[in-house]
């Protein structure tokens, strides 16, 4: 999973957040929840297998990962929905201007 971030230095002090991003990073959030659930499930095993190595312990992680990821697209816990609930009336449903960079213009009196 990857994480987006502002392209902009502008775009981010300017305070362009509204409710796309905002459900992306709740689904963002969900999925990294996920992931650590299954993966402190996976370290309750009691035992090692046969076939426990680095290589394939590796690769369960991976499939934690996608798996955990399909889980929070599907909103199978309700997490994101959760904090688009709680965080949505602060964010507006389109991006605000942005401010260019560089010095302000100048007013006349």
């Amino acid at each position: 999973m990857q994480v987006a971030t502002t392209t902009s230095p502008a775009a981010a002090s300017a305070g362009t957040s509204n409710k796309a991003s905002l459900q992306k990073v709740a689904q963002q959030f969900e999925a990294v929840f996920l992931r650590q659930m299954i993966g402190a499930m996976r370290s309750a095993s009691l035992a090692e297998g046969i076939d426990d190595s680095a290589a394939t312990q590796q690769f369960r992680d991976m499939a934690d990962s996608r798996t955990a990821d399909a889980m929070a697209s599907k909103g199978a816990m309700g997490i994101a929905e959760l904090l688009l609930k709680q965080f949505g009336d602060r964010v507006s449903d389109t991006p605000s201007p942005t401010v260019p960079d560089g010095p302000a213009p100048a007013t006349s009196a």
